[in-house]
């Protein structure tokens, strides 16, 4: 099996995030232009509709670091939300809870965490959580 290098997958996704070539919900990019290691994202989700997450944007980060897509990066919620994987008190989505990042694989890529995050607002438990108020932030 060949790997790709790491700066190859990250520009494919770069690339991917500026097109964004989804539905809208989801978007994502440097949060640094300048940033030649690729490793700092910033992201945004639209809550699906009829949840408690409705049409509210959050915004979070990633961090890729030299190990990606190896390893899973790490990701942080900088808007308040109330989510079973997401650590109440700093934002951090918790790898054990969110199965994307307990079973990682190094095909799966920044768009997919995303995407998996969305999925989990309409979630039956996360359906049931009172949410922070809006534009409260981590």
């Amino acid at each position: 099996m060949t790997t790709i290098p790491r700066n190859f997958v990250l520009l494919e996704e770069l690339e991917s995030g500026e097109k964004s070539t989804g539905d809208g919900t989801i978007s994502f990019g440097l949060e640094n232009s300048e940033d030649i290691l690729l490793s700092s994202w910033i992201c945004t989700i639209i809550g699906p509709q009829h949840t408690p997450f409705d049409n509210r944007f959050y915004s979070l980060k990633l961090y890729c670091d030299k190990d990606y897509p190896t390893k899973p990066p790490t990701v942080r919620f900088t808007t308040k939300i109330n989510m079973g994987c997401v650590n109440q008190q700093n934002g951090v989505v918790e790898p054990k809870n969110l199965p994307i990042l307990t079973n990682w694989n190094s095909n799966y890529r920044i768009q997919n965490i995303l995407s998996e995050l969305r999925r989990e607002m309409s979630s039956s438990p996360n359906k049931k959580l009172v949410q922070p108020p809006e534009g409260a932030n981590f």
